[in-house]
């Protein structure tokens, strides 16, 4: 192999090189989904919710960034502060068929 050529292997299995191919493609994917979220979540709330004008009283230059401001990042905002503080819905109760199935067993283990 050429001194050229044998650089250029060297150069591309470099941990970095497949990183980055990775996170490009990974970005491209990822780019997929926001735009489809926005299209398919966010436009439509935006179109329901914003007149432009005033809202609570405040005069809102930007209705669109306001609407996604209060219905989407205020309440993701807070679910994250409260999952950090431990306050997260607690574990999933047992369904009643999961009950009963726990009760036969241990009434056949008798």
């Amino acid at each position: 192999m050429t001194p050229v050529l044998s650089g250029f292997e060297d150069f591309l299995l470099r941990g970095n090189v497949v990183e980055l191919a990775v996170a490009v493609v990974i970005g491209t994917a990822f780019t997929a989904v926001v735009n489809t979220f926005a299209a398919s979540f966010l436009t439509p709330l935006v179109g329901l919710v914003s007149g432009g004008g005033q809202l609570g009283g405040v005069f809102v230059v930007d209705g669109q960034a306001a609407v996604i401001y209060f219905l989407v990042v205020l309440p993701m905002k807070a679910l994250v502060e409260r999952r950090a503080r431990g306050e997260g819905p607690g574990p999933a109760r047992p369904t009643e068929t999961e009950l009963l199935a726990e009760i036969r067993g241990l009434l056949r283990a008798r």
